[in-house]
């Protein structure tokens, strides 16, 4: 993966006020504070992950690799599920693209670097079985572990 290059981000054009608290705060009442907005589904639906994993990723990665905000996670996590552009994320967390970029390159660092060992490892020969059980019974053909056709 690529490292974003600082400088050409920097040299792009006027900052803009963008009101970053107002992202923060929408963020926040929409998906995380008591009452929040948008319930269980429509999270999971938008962030393709449940709000309890989100969390603990965010947690985890907020104390070993100093991602401080909900909003710098949920934008990365957005972008990666959704397939969402980086300047997407001015319109409603208010965050420039350079910002985002940067947030989303720190987050997938910090994802394989913590998690990498224990969820992006090689499937043991235990693994294996129980995906080849698994998708014998969902599509009814059995062997198909490592085929193109059929990794979806």
């Amino acid at each position: 993966m690529l490292q974003p290059d600082s400088a050409s981000l920097l040299t792009r054009g006027a900052m803009l006020n963008r009101d970053r608290e107002a992202g923060d705060e929408r963020l926040y009442r929409d998906y995380f504070a008591e009452n929040y907005v948008y319930g269980s589904n429509e999270f999971e639906r938008r962030f393709c992950l449940s709000r309890n994993v989100f969390l603990h990723i965010v947690n985890v990665l907020e104390n070993r690799q100093g991602l401080t905000t909900l909003k710098k996670c949920s934008a990365a996590i957005r972008l990666m599920a959704m397939g969402e552009s980086p300047d997407t994320m001015d319109d409603y967390m208010r965050m420039s693209e350079g910002t985002t970029i940067e947030t989303l390159y720190r987050l997938s660092r910090g994802v394989v670097e913590t998690f990498g060992d224990v969820y992006l490892r090689k499937p043991s020969l235990h693994d294996l079985q129980k995906l080849y059980v698994a998708h014998e019974e969902q599509h009814g053909f059995p062997g198909m572990i490592g085929s193109i056709d059929c990794t979806h």
